[in-house]
């Protein structure tokens, strides 16, 4: 018999309405660690639904959703630990700086880094020389990344992500690519949905939520 990855995240017999609309039923996967899955399906389905229900902003109609065998309700402590989810609206506040903004956003996972790291990831993400710019004067590509210099240092094992290529340009778009892939061969775990594709080079599973 062949190996199978233990799941770090189940979903089992989802069940999703939204304004006495059925979006989907029955649906369920796992995800291992080191794998990367895309939630697929046409605008309305279920997509950013599926997410919230997944990151645990959302609870499903029926179904759960397990980490590490256990309901994610039972073990909120860790999973929030572990898992890191990115909304479609870069959730950036206009007064503040990108350091500071930054720095709100960790505090929400009760996390503190030094300023040296914050620019670094920074830099990694072409920002570097943005730490003191208020967000009100980033554009809507530059807002973007920096929750992906957040990502860097969010330390999660599961990034859960909704249309992470929004706004972003061509070398953006290739800098979400290489952050999964190094991600993945870190042993780290992604879900992502997204209208304009993803050209990774390594195996992927996928959901059709229109199939479901």
């Amino acid at each position: 018999m062949p190996e199978t990855t233990p799941s770090l995240l189940s979903a089992e017999n989802l069940e999703c309405t939204r304004d006495d609309r059925l979006l989907f039923n029955g649906l369920s996967f796992g995800l291992g660690s080191g794998e990367v899955l895309q939630i697929e399906g046409p605008n309305g389905s279920g997509k950013t639904s599926l997410l919230r229900i997944l990151s645990g902003l959302r609870r499903a109609d029926d179904g759960m959703v397990k980490w590490l065998d256990n309901e994610i309700q039972h073990a909120r402590e860790d999973y929030y630990a572990s898992m890191v989810y990115i909304g479609h609206l870069p959730c950036i506040k206009n007064d503040l700086t990108t350091l500071e903004n930054i720095r709100v956003l960790l505090e929400t996972r009760s996390q503190s880094v030094s300023s040296a790291k914050v620019e670094e990831a920074l830099a990694s993400v072409g920002l570097a020389g943005f730490e003191d710019v208020a967000g009100k004067a980033l554009s809507s590509g530059q807002r973007r990344r920096v929750l992906l210099a957040f990502l860097l240092l969010a330390e999660a094992r599961l990034w859960i992500l909704d249309e992470p290529l929004t706004a972003l340009d061509v070398n953006g778009v290739d800098l979400v690519e290489s952050m999964i892939l190094e991600h993945r061969e870190q042993g780290g775990s992604v879900i992502f949905t997204t209208h304009h594709g993803m050209q990774l080079p390594c195996e992927m599973k996928s959901v059709d939520l229109a199939q479901c």
